[in-house]
């Protein structure tokens, strides 16, 4: 009988995707998922009987209901036999019926199984465009559908823009230190180099124009590449916070006089919070720049997964172009062309996420009283959050701006870096302090974080992200429970 041994077989693997790290689906929550099913099978001995996931910004699977209107216009374009039959349609709000078939007259007689074209349906971005010149009070020059891609979220614009940019370590990008791991994932993919700026933690996660010089020359000097993408996350992914225009108008100078193409993550645009604080996209500091400064090169990013909608699932958002030039155009329509399409149904609550109920429709005032109050218990919870960790021991916490996240700073006694060094050594890895310290609050409490070394951080300091998301139940039983998990260690260790 034929045996072979699967020891002996040996595949070849691509070495940057093994460099590639994702720290929000990494160690802490693959751990989460095994603990998880071991309570779903009853095994194992755990304190707890439940997790609370606050490692990913994932609305609906923390019980964020979905908004009404945009499911039910979602049901009837899925499904347009029932818009044939007159007792059905009767169960719906006039809007939503009349917006089911207007954007069925866009998508066609194929409804949503067919491929559309490879930037989007059109209908959908001329909705997108519109959408973006009323946010920006129409400043000049007004976008138009042409400027506008459709995406599966945001990440695969990121994906193309830099496939597109970086060829190899000669090729940079200025990512902002802490990052959403997206950025270094994809760079270290590309085999390109990262230039990290550092945001200034005790100054509200402040931009400089001397720390963009800095790391602008270190890369070129030490690293030998030459950055050709700024990343500009606003508001901050993991650190809330909310970029001033004069700070906008700094990284629009830098970006222009270095020849960068600027990247703005503007996802989190709806989640403003803090008194004072207003969302300015970067399309709208450019073009109200003077010259030369309003022909900068800019890509900004937005995604159905944020803001008030949540729909993480339904992988729908999109890019629009400002100034860029036609062989930069022309590469991003063969990336988009190669992927076919990006997903129907994203496009669809892409296109409804744009253009919502207005005052004289029959979901207006419905809509706008679930909106008002998903907002309403998201800023209660930013508050709360910021608040309460302030007061646990070592810990140090700016106000949650925006976003769906705090960062706290965490200082750890010098005897737990000792102990985390032996722990190493027995285990036979490296943990980083901060990622020891969340698994072990992970299976001492069952909560879900992300160690700060999975965002990047200065050398020395030790922080985690949370999400704002849980319900009030589960947010305040994962205060309680990291509080009592950092003063034991206090105890033990200081």
């Amino acid at each position: 009988m034929f045996r072979r041994s699967f020891a002996a077989l040996k595949v070849n693997l691509n070495p940057r995707v093994v460099a590639a790290q994702y720290a929000v689906r990494g160690l802490i929550p693959a751990r989460a998922d095994v603990i998880k099913k071991e309570i779903a099978e009853g095994k194992g001995s755990h304190p707890f009987d439940s997790l609370v996931y606050c490692n990913i910004g994932n609305p609906q699977s923390l019980k964020q209901p979905p908004l009404t209107f945009f499911r039910q216009v979602m049901c009837l374009i899925d499904n347009p036999q029932m818009l044939e039959n007159k007792k059905i349609v009767a169960e719906f709000p006039a809007d939503v019926v009349a917006r089911a078939r207007e954007f069925l007259k866009g998508i066609g007689p194929t409804a949503t199984g067919a491929y559309t074209n490879s930037l989007g349906y059109d209908f959908a971005r001329e909705i997108v465009a519109k959408h973006i010149n009323e946010r920006d009070g129409n400043v000049k020059p007004l976008t138009t559908a042409a400027n506008i891609t459709l995406t599966d979220g945001a990440s695969s614009g990121v994906r193309f823009l830099m496939q597109i940019l970086i060829g190899g370590p000669k090729d940079g990008v200025m990512i902002p230190i802490p990052q959403y791991p997206l950025y270094t994932a994809q760079i270290a993919l590309l085999d390109g180099k990262a230039a990290p700026y550092y945001l200034r933690e005790k100054e509200g996660w402040g931009v400089h124009s001397q720390d963009l010089e800095a790391a602008y020359s270190k890369c070129v000097s030490e690293e030998g590449a030459t950055p050709r993408l700024f990343v500009a996350i606003n508001p901050g992914n993991p650190t809330g916070n909310v970029l001033d225009r004069k700070v906008m108008e700094d990284v629009v100078r830098f970006c222009h006089d270095k020849k960068l193409v600027l990247l703005a993550d503007e996802v989190y645009q709806e989640n403003i919070y803090a008194p004072g604080k207003k969302f300015v996209s970067y399309r709208e500091v450019v073009l109200s720049m003077p010259e030369p400064y309003n022909k900068t090169m800019l890509i900004s990013l937005h995604s159905t997964s944020k803001g008030i909608i949540g729909e993480c699932g339904r992988r729908g958002g999109y890019f629009e172009q400002v100034n860029i030039p036609e062989e930069l155009r022309e590469q991003l329509v063969k990336m988009c062309s190669i992927n076919l399409c990006s997903n129907v149904n994203g496009q669809v609550m892409t296109a409804l996420m744009c253009s919502p109920p207005k005052k004289g429709d029959a979901s207006y005032e419905s809509y706008w009283a679930e909106y008002n109050g998903l907002f309403d218990s998201l800023k209660a919870r930013a508050e709360l959050l910021a608040k309460e960790l302030n007061t646990i021991p070592g810990f140090s916490c700016q106000p949650v701006q925006g976003a769906m996240y705090a960062f706290p700073n965490v200082t750890l006694p010098e005897k737990y870096r000792q102990y985390n060094e032996e722990q190493n050594k027995k285990e036979g890895r490296q943990l980083a302090l901060d990622a020891r310290w969340a698994l072990e609050l992970l299976e001492s409490s069952g909560i879900v974080v992300v160690p700060g070394s999975g965002f990047g951080q200065v050398d020395g300091t030790w922080h985690f992200r949370t999400t704002i998301l849980p319900p009030m139940d589960q947010m305040q039983r994962m205060v309680k429970a990291i509080r009592s998990f950092q003063e034991n260690i206090y105890k033990k260790y200081n």
